[in-house]
């Protein structure tokens, strides 16, 4: 018979329940106290058939409050299916167990909210606005889950439903100190972070247990071509690093809820008594200069060297798929072509000269700027960076050198007069560029020069936690 009530449940089907209770009423009961883990809520529920939901709740109520093996109850399987219809029955019949937690120490809602089931998180909210305190085994909210699996909606919804005012909430630290916006810049999620940065009350300058503010965070992180947008991101809102915020990060307990969260006011206060102080002192600004520079380097140099092994590896007119020691008619080849060398070597050996030469003078020329960058040398002066930079303007120009070859190469004879005049204005538009650089440069070093040895008066500095992009004194 159980056999039997577990396939109705399956089906969906009314009827054969309702002949199954007609052999035994207490076959529902009977489901409970069984040793069979599920019941036939938990399968109905997960498999989506409302109206065989609702005649169970109705026939037996008891069964919104059963787990099954892992600790689940109907509602956890019904909301992270998003089966929105059966979650509010459930919550109707027994909204405590928005509050229970499975085996994995997840609710409801924690589920919903993983899976980015809006309507199901707005519903269980409403049911039990509590839900939104319960914290997993990490100290994890349902906003730390919607950040860690990237659901922008989802995060909406729980901001719109709880509240923007509730601060403690959206400041609110798992078990390594980091807040919603630590981890959505760690995961590099552009638009949750543009979000988040709206919500009022939020603590941007919020310290983990590292002592990393977000800023930091974003720093210690892996690199990528990402990392200058949501750098300016957080400059345009404000963010600052430990070092400017210069405050000592609270120590952390093992009960984040019992912590008082370190507000904006109190951030904004020291921050202003700092600057009131004393001068902001310039070291700050030439690191953060450099800083700036060496990602940039970097991100360059790696693009570079990455084209630069490409073009090497496939040359222009590809590479002889097959010996070949006779030509058409039989007859023995000058020089014999073997399989994987470059055709062009063959056709325009000087040309293919000239494209080896610049390509891998490219290649070399990035990755020494890598080496560079990731060999440890204390080269924290601004001349180091600026002979990495001439390094890297020889790179690009090599680059560019080698795309004018392999577009000669690759073009027939008829284009060759437009080829011509294409090649012509490029070449003095890159030349004009690197003229205005190389001039902007020259002056920028002349002027450091007299201030150094007192000719012109050093600019007056002006008290800021932060430093303008715009400001960067050579």
């Amino acid at each position: 018979m159980e056999k039997r009530l577990s396939d109705a449940a399956m089906e969906g089907d009314i009827q054969s329940l309702q002949d199954l209770l007609q052999e035994d009423p207490l076959i529902l009961h009977r489901s409970i106290v069984s040793c069979v883990s599920e019941t036939p809520l938990h399968v109905s529920s997960m498999l989506g058939h409302v109206n065989f939901v609702q005649e169970l709740l109705n026939l037996n109520p008891e069964l919104a409050s059963e787990l099954d093996s892992h600790g689940c109850s109907a509602l956890h399987l019904a909301a992270a299916k998003g089966h929105l219809e059966i979650v509010k029955e459930l919550v109707r019949v027994d909204p405590e167990m928005c509050m229970v937690r499975n085996q994995d120490g997840k609710t409801p809602l924690h589920l919903a909210a993983i899976k980015g089931r809006v309507k199901v998180v707005r519903e269980l909210v409403r049911g039990r606005p509590e839900s939104a305190q319960v914290v997993t085994e990490r100290d994890e909210t349902a906003l730390h889950l919607c950040v860690g699996s990237n659901r922008l909606l989802g995060l909406k919804s729980l901001v719109e439903e709880i509240g923007k005012d509730d601060d403690v909430l959206v400041n609110q630290k798992d078990c390594d100190g980091n807040t919603v916006l630590h981890i959505a810049v760690a995961k590099k999620q552009i638009e949750i972070t543009k979000f988040l940065l709206t919500v009022p009350g939020l603590d941007i300058n919020a310290i983990n247990k590292n002592g990393f503010t977000v800023l930091d965070t974003l720093t210690q992180s892996p690199r990528d071509l990402r990392d200058m947008e949501i750098e300016c991101i957080l400059g345009d809102a404000g963010v600052l690093s430990a070092k400017d915020l210069q405050i000592i990060a609270p120590e952390w307990v093992l009960n984040p809820t019992k912590v008082p969260q370190t507000t904006m006011s109190l951030v904004s206060r020291v921050s202003a008594e700092e600057s009131n102080s004393r001068m902001p002192i310039q070291k700050h600004k030439h690191t953060d200069w450099l800083g700036r520079k060496r990602s940039a380097l970097m991100v360059v140099a790696s693009l570079i060297a990455t084209v630069a092994f490409q073009a090497a590896i496939t040359p222009p007119g590809g590479v002889w798929q097959a010996d070949e020691n006779v030509d058409g008619n039989g007859n023995p080849l000058e020089h014999p072509r073997k399989a994987g060398t470059a055709v062009m070597a063959y056709s325009q050996d000087i040309e293919y000269g000239q494209f080896m030469i610049f390509n891998t003078l490219a290649f070399l020329a990035s990755l020494s700027i890598i080496l560079l960058l990731v060999s440890g040398l204390p080269m924290k002066r601004r001349r180091w960076m600026w002979i990495q930079m001439i390094i890297m303007w020889v790179a690009i120009t090599a680059q560019v050198i080698t795309y004018f070859i392999s577009l000669r190469h690759m073009s027939p004879d008829s284009a060759a007069g437009m080829l011509r005049d294409v090649t012509e204005i490029s070449v003095l538009a890159w030349l004009c560029l690197m003229g205005v650089v190389f001039i902007g440069n020259v002056i920028r070093m002349n002027l450091w020069v007299l201030r150094k040895y007192g000719f012109i008066k050093e600019k007056e500095q002006k008290p800021s936690a932060q430093v303008d992009n715009d400001q960067e004194d050579v």
